[in-house]
C-alpha cells in the first residue's frame, strides 16, 4: 500500500529567471492560491521572461523593482507598457538611476528606457500579489533607494544586490554608501531570522543564518 499523504501547497511559489549578459536573476513570484504572480527586476531578455510566465500559467499583475541599476529594471517600462501592468518600487531615492537608464543603456549596450513607477516604496509599506502580502525593507548602501521584499510566512525574501552568497553588493557606484549597506543588512535583515531564505540579484541562493556564519563582509565574525 502506498502512501498517498501529500505535503501542503505553499502559500508562495517563486523562480529564478536570469536574464541580460549581467545574469541577473529576475524572479516570478506567485500566489498558489490564485495563480497570480509578479516579475521583480525583469531588466532585459522580454521575450525568455514573457515565454516562461506563459509556461507557468500564472497571469502577471506587476511589477515589482528592488533598485534602480539598469540590469533590474533597464525594459522594466518596456514590458510595463507592452502588458499594461503597474511598476511598484523602488524607494523614490533611485529616482536619480531611472532617470539615467537611456544614457546607461548606450554606454553598455545594452536596452535600458527610463520610466516612472506607479507606486514609489519605502520603509514600512506592503505589497500584495494575488492573496500574499510582502513587507518592503528599505536597504540603502548598494543604491540610496535599494527596498527588500520580504514574505515573513513563507521566511522568503527578494534582497536584490544587497546580499549575495559570500558577498554583498558594490558600494563604489554613484551615491553608494558601504556603511549604510553593512548598517542595512545587520539591523534590518538579520532580525528577520537565520531561516529566511533569499534569491540574490546574482548567483545562488543563500539563507541569512549561513550568510552570518560564513560571509567575509557581514558574517558575526568578520564583523567581531
Amino acid at each position: 500500500m502506498t502512501d498517498t499523504a501529500t505535503k501542503p501547497t505553499p502559500p508562495m511559489k517563486a523562480a529564478i529567471l536570469p536574464v541580460t549578459p549581467l545574469q541577473q536573476n529576475c524572479s516570478l513570484i506567485w500566489c498558489t492560491k490564485t495563480m497570480r504572480g509578479a516579475l521583480t527586476d525583469p531588466g532585459g531578455d522580454l521575450d525568455k521572461l514573457k515565454a516562461a510566465v506563459e509556461k507557468s500559467g500564472v497571469t502577471l499583475e506587476k511589477i515589482l523593482i528592488t533598485h534602480g541599476h539598469m540590469d533590474h529594471c533597464g525594459e522594466a517600462g518596456v514590458l510595463a507598457k507592452e502588458l499594461g501592468l503597474p511598476i511598484e518600487g523602488p524607494h523614490e531615492d533611485d529616482r536619480f538611476w531611472i532617470a539615467r537608464l537611456d544614457e546607461d543603456g548606450a554606454k553598455y549596450g545594452m536596452n535600458a528606457e527610463v520610466f516612472e513607477p506607479d507606486r514609489w516604496l519605502k520603509d514600512g509599506d506592503t505589497v500584495t500579489v494575488g492573496e500574499l502580502t510582502l513587507d518592503v525593507i528599505h536597504c540603502p548602501g548598494h543604491t540610496p533607494g535599494h527596498v527588500v521584499f520580504f514574505h515573513k510566512p513563507s521566511k522568503f525574501a527578494i534582497v536584490g544586490d544587497v546580499l549575495f552568497q559570500g558577498s554583498i553588493g558594490r558600494t563604489d557606484f554613484p551615491m553608494g554608501n558601504h556603511q549604510d549597506l553593512i548598517d542595512a543588512i545587520t539591523q534590518k535583515l538579520w532580525p528577520l531570522g537565520d531561516d529566511v531564505l533569499f534569491i540574490p540579484g546574482h548567483g545562488p541562493t543563500s539563507t541569512f543564518g549561513q550568510e552570518r556564519k560564513t560571509n567575509a563582509f557581514v558574517s558575526d565574525y568578520a564583523l567581531s
